[in-house]
């Protein structure tokens, strides 16, 4: 499968929306039915993009960058299901929080827009 440079600038984008806390790059990137998922609890957590984009925004003041954290962010993998439809697994960290995310990309005539996350805390650093 051809690497297409586009997912890692989208895929940039999503990790200088969340250090920053930017919503638009995050509204940028994400596509507007797109939802995110996590377990953490036991049950499955559903939330639409929309909410998930106002509370990083809302952290804004508390973004990684404003407290003068370095940026640590990193691509795991690359699961090219074709030319336009990728999984990508994520590491990053914000604050004090390390996470792993997936993030389903699919690529339309408006670029690469994530679809779907899946997140996890992956630890606290103390």
């Amino acid at each position: 499968m051809v690497q297409n440079p586009e997912l890692f600038e989208a895929v940039q984008v999503y990790f200088d929306g969340l250090f920053h806390c930017d919503t638009d790059k995050l509204n940028a990137v994400f596509h507007e039915s797109s939802s995110l998922f996590d377990a953490e609890t036991g049950e499955i957590f559903a939330e639409p993009i929309a909410p998930f984009i106002r509370d990083v925004g809302l952290n804004e003041p508390n973004s990684p960058a404003n407290l003068g954290q370095a940026p640590e962010s990193e691509i795991l993998m690359i699961d090219w299901l074709s030319p336009k439809c990728a999984t990508v697994k994520i590491r990053i960290r914000a604050r004090e929080k390390v996470y792993q995310d997936h993030l389903g990309f699919v690529k339309g005539s408006d670029g690469w827009k994530i679809v779907s996350k899946i997140w996890l805390l992956e630890r606290l650093i103390a």
